[in-house]
């Protein structure tokens, strides 16, 4: 008898379809809504194939009102499931937000912890794909502020796997963040069989010496090939996958700045009270001492996301995060 294969090589829109797969199995209690997410699959075949094989009671395919499907996915969460809901694109979130800060967040404290809010809020988020205004956006800092929610931020298929099921079975309400641009982009091997870390932990994706640079979502992948880039002219860059953006996971974060002396923060959200404040803040308090440059943050510049022919200027790319790893030295 042969030994049944538990490792293939997947895309993030495979490991995600696969571990929302998976979760369903193991629980009947699960249920996805969102828009087109049904016979379609969704826009980005995230959901291909699920509703077919679990039922239309169980992959619902939603009317085109944000609002309304995650106002529903509140009740059946009070009832005892765990809706998954998808906005289709993180500029269509908004119409939700009401829903989201008011009564997904505060529920659980207002019921003084008698009244779980076990459901997922996934959203595709971030540029790079050549789409039209709303489809573009970086809205992780508004949720990251609300008490009461939970929001991690997937970069990679293995993450994608393994993280939808852990939020899933999570009685918090969580916002799933997924790269829209790493969903067909970069293949890894995927080994079912492995315990995977826990959800709300930071991960070091590189090892380095030099410099540590925060990243999360898409910007890992510009963190990698920037660190790639900088070893071939003698420079270490460490890169830090953060994963989890509330609650965050610094562990890993101050062991590297002590070692390093130096910080980078990336992400494509506008600079201004964007993730990389919180986290130089959190980085100074705890690494004066250590750090031999000023926290220094790359980011998309505080204007409305651009038009799709303008978004690579927009967008942190690997010049200007080796120039702001530059700019560290110079101190």
């Amino acid at each position: 008898m042969s030994e049944q294969k538990t490792s293939q090589k997947i895309t993030l829109a495979k490991g995600l379809n696969m571990g929302l797969r998976k979760a369903m199995e193991g629980d009947p209690k699960v249920l996805l809504m969102g828009e087109d997410v049904g016979k379609l699959g969704g826009v980005f075949r995230i959901t291909d194939g699920l509703q077919k094989d679990f039922g239309e009671d169980r992959v619902i395919d939603s009317p085109l009102a944000e609002s309304g499907i995650v106002g529903t996915a509140v009740g059946l969460a009070l009832r005892g499931f765990r809706p998954v809901v998808e906005i289709q694109f993180d500029g269509f979130v908004y119409p939700a937000y009401d829903q989201i800060v008011c009564q997904v967040a505060k529920m659980r404290y207002r019921s003084k912890g008698h009244s779980p809010m076990p459901m997922v809020i996934r959203i595709p988020f971030g540029g790079g794909i050549g789409a039209v205004e709303h489809h573009s956006e970086s809205p992780e800092a508004q949720f990251a502020h609300t008490p009461g929610l939970k929001v991690v931020a997937c970069s990679n298929p293995v993450d994608g796997y393994w993280m939808i099921q852990q939020v899933i079975a999570s009685d918090d309400p969580v916002i799933f963040l997924e790269p829209k641009r790493q969903y067909h982009a970069d293949k890894m091997e995927l080994d079912t069989a492995i315990t995977p870390p826990p959800l709300f932990t930071s991960r070091v994706a590189r090892p380095g010496t030099d410099v540590t640079v925060l990243a999360y979502g898409p910007t890992v992948r510009t963190a990698l090939t920037a660190a790639e880039a900088a070893a071939g002219e003698g420079r270490s860059i460490e890169v830090i996958d953060l994963r989890t953006l509330s609650p965050l996971d610094m562990g890993p974060v101050l062991d590297s700045v002590r070692r390093t002396g130096r910080c980078v923060v990336v992400h494509e959200a506008h600079v201004n009270l964007g993730m990389g404040a919180e986290l130089a803040a959190r980085v100074t308090e705890e690494c004066f001492y250590s750090l031999e440059a000023p926290v220094l943050r790359v980011g998309g510049f505080d204007t409305p996301y651009p038009a799709s022919r303008i978004e690579e200027d927009f967008l942190p790319d690997l010049d200007r995060l080796l120039d702001a790893v530059d700019r560290t030295f110079a101190f």
